[in-house]
């Protein structure tokens, strides 16, 4: 909003609210608002914007996350996540999600430095909402992957001290009626992928995996289980994915994206669909 009260200074508050002049008002960028008002918050930076934030070398070793898939199918998209963390050669933590809902009909997967990537992930999903209260509608969904393209490019300056992050996005759209995969190189640029696509340490044996089971118009539960498949055979060859923790109970994130949403696949389906895999696999003689 512009000032349009006589005496106050830009960056003054009226009722709550921070008052702007017309050429620096960020409307419905939350980020550009977060810029905007950084002088006046605790520690000055704002994680995952304009580079801001981080030291200039990283002190001590750092988590990174992979691997993260996602697919098209008949109603939407899949999109799926290991659980394991990696510190160097070591498991730093076994129960990470990496896939997260953007909002209702999108979803956004990390790959790369946890830290920033949950920090990335948070101010994107406040940027989808803030959006969507100030202009009344929700943003298309290239809209979307264009913030998201955004939020990245900015993250670039952190990238070039190792604080990589690579998302992954995508989501149902309403206005063409399908799923849809947008890929991000580091410094912001987007791509959509026709079908599908993986990320991470683990995704090129993923992406294999998914491209010899793949066809088009796949059903809900085929495409669940081609997702749960590939993360299987890519943290059979790559010590930074997890595979299935049969013992602790842990066992990948998946999640659907479709016209009704966003909606997350239950545990128990999961457990129950790596069980019956790790069963053909045994009933093969391919023992895991």
């Amino acid at each position: 909003m512009g000032t349009g009260y006589d005496g106050l200074a830009p960056g003054s508050y009226v009722m709550g609210l921070p008052i702007f002049p017309a050429t620096e008002d960020p409307g419905p960028n939350f980020a550009a608002l977060l810029g905007n008002r950084r002088a006046d918050m605790a520690g000055g930076g704002i994680p995952g914007a304009s580079g801001h934030g981080a030291s200039s070398g990283a002190a001590g070793p750092l988590r990174h996350g992979t691997t993260v898939v996602a697919l098209r199918f008949a109603d939407g998209v899949v999109m799926a996540g290991d659980r394991r963390a990696t510190e160097g050669h070591i498991i730093a933590n076994r129960t990470m999600d990496k896939v997260f809902p953007a909002d209702r009909h999108s979803a956004v997967a990390i790959a790369g430095t946890a830290g920033p990537a949950i920090e990335m992930v948070r101010l994107f999903q406040t940027q989808l909402e803030h959006y969507e209260k100030v202009e009344g509608v929700a943003l298309s969904l290239e809209g979307k992957a264009n913030q998201l393209g955004v939020m990245v490019r900015d993250h670039f300056p952190l990238a070039l001290q190792g604080l990589v992050v690579i998302p992954l996005f995508a989501g149902y759209d309403v206005r063409r009626a399908r799923g849809r995969i947008f890929t991000y190189d580091v410094t912001g640029g987007h791509f959509e992928e026709a079908e599908h696509h993986a990320t991470g340490s683990g995704g090129r044996d993923a992406r294999t995996t998914i491209k010899l089971g793949f066809r088009d118009g796949l059903a809900r539960d085929e495409a669940v289980e081609l997702a749960i498949q590939s993360l299987y055979e890519a943290a059979d060859e790559d010590s930074a994915t997890g595979g299935p923790d049969v013992v602790r109970g842990i066992y990948p994130t998946v999640a659907t994206v479709t016209a009704a949403g966003y909606q997350g696949v239950t545990e128990d389906e999961v457990a129950e669909r790596f069980r019956a895999l790790i069963e053909r696999k045994r009933a093969a003689g391919q023992a895991p």
